[in-house]
């Protein structure tokens, strides 16, 4: 009713069903909405969500049966559902055949080293799947090298999501590989390396990558271990590459002198760049400073996220100052300024590039724009 859509009778009297079921003090819960039931003919899911259940192994293996008789679903998300390498190389198998699936959404389930080869296999083989989550799920190294190698030649998968693998060494071989992806693919618009422990010698080899690539437009290296060095080479990148329009730096250490390389850039060369998060990299009220005066000058760079650095009076001035003209709107940072005794101090607010990666808000929408900003701005399809 809220959205002003027509109610599915067909799912509305399942979920009488259960409420009925939970009277009686049914302690499960099995929703049944087959599509193919012949009693009540009506329009077929093409979404499903079922993150943070339980669902294991066993409930992978229905995962796959209906990816390979369901061929109206084009969203499924497993988030968080205990489904192990075993469960990870079914699902991985269903979609050889599948040609309806967009996005499929692994996040949190172990599927370790061996599950995320198979998904790199099924890439090879996959034209339909778009957009593919596989953040938090134990990949090792072999994995990751399999997908930047996979990803040279798929031409299909436009956002991919290969958060915290487990990495042994320092020699920042996954960086290098998908360094090299970059440079081969020309479709690729997001790329999520969180938790890669990327080094400033690995922030260079993706920024030798940008050089070349003309599709990546949301680069995700938060978590990291970035410093001002790395920010050199990336703010030089940023002065030639014209398709990049989200970048998130949050919870590295650039600290002053990386935040004065990006917003020299940002002042006099870039017009591409729409939103910067460096929440938490030890930035202080000079670079914060310098970070704001760029957005006088810089008419496209609209969206910046700061909280969790150190904060002086010159800083919080410079954002309320920004937020009061209009420059910058409020539900494009993730501060608000308040005044206590004729000082301006700033306040933390619920904004951000994706807030809601992990988890939905106890009311109102989950996917609204202010607090997922990066995938309002750079969308692959529906959902987050």
């Amino acid at each position: 009713m809220e959205k002003s859509q027509k109610i599915n009778s067909f799912i509305l009297h399942i979920l009488q069903e259960v409420d009925e079921e939970i009277g009686k003090g049914l302690e499960g819960i099995t929703l049944n909405i087959a599509g193919n039931s012949c009693l009540m003919p009506e329009e077929r899911v093409t979404g499903l969500d079922v993150r943070y259940n339980l669902i294991s192994d066993v409930g992978a293996y229905y995962a796959a049966r209906l990816l390979q008789k369901q061929h109206k679903l084009t969203y499924l998300n497993l988030m968080f559902n205990d489904i192990g390498p075993e469960g990870g190389e079914l699902i991985a198998k269903a979609l050889h055949k599948n040609t309806t699936l967009k996005y499929l959404r692994m996040t949190g389930n172990k599927i370790e080293n061996k599950g995320g080869m198979f998904f790199a296999a099924m890439l090879q083989i996959n034209s339909s799947l778009e957009k593919l989550d596989l953040g938090d799920c134990d990949l090792g190294m072999e994995s990751v090298i399999a997908f930047a190698t996979v990803l040279t030649q798929n031409q299909t998968i436009k956002g991919i999501n290969l958060n915290r693998p487990i990495l042994y060494g320092e020699q920042e071989e996954s960086t290098v590989h998908l360094g090299h992806m970059l440079k081969e693919n020309h479709c690729l618009v997001q790329l999520h390396m969180c938790k890669h422990n990327i080094k400033n010698c690995g922030m260079k080899q993706l920024c030798d990558a940008l050089y070349l690539n003309r599709s990546l437009r949301y680069l995700d290296v938060s978590c990291n271990r970035i410093t001002h060095d790395g920010m050199m080479c990336l703010a030089d990148v940023l002065k030639s590459n014209t398709t990049l329009e989200v970048l998130d730096l949050s919870f590295n250490r650039i600290e002053n002198a990386g935040a004065k390389y990006l917003s020299e850039t940002l002042a006099s060369h870039n017009r591409s760049l729409r939103a910067l998060s460096v929440v938490s990299n030890n930035i202080e009220g000079e670079g914060l400073v310098a970070l704001s005066q760029s957005m006088k000058t810089n008419p496209t760079f609209s969206n910046v996220y700061i909280w969790g650095n150190k904060f002086d009076e010159a800083t919080c001035m410079a954002y309320s100052d920004l937020i009061q003209m209009g420059r910058l709107k409020p539900d494009n940072t993730d501060v608000e300024p308040f005044v206590v005794d004729g000082h301006v101090y700033l306040a933390e607010v619920s904004n951000g590039l994706k807030k809601h990666y992990y988890w939905r808000p106890t009311y109102g929408e989950a996917c609204t724009n202010s607090p997922n900003a990066g995938f309002t701005l750079v969308p692959v399809g529906g959902h987050l």
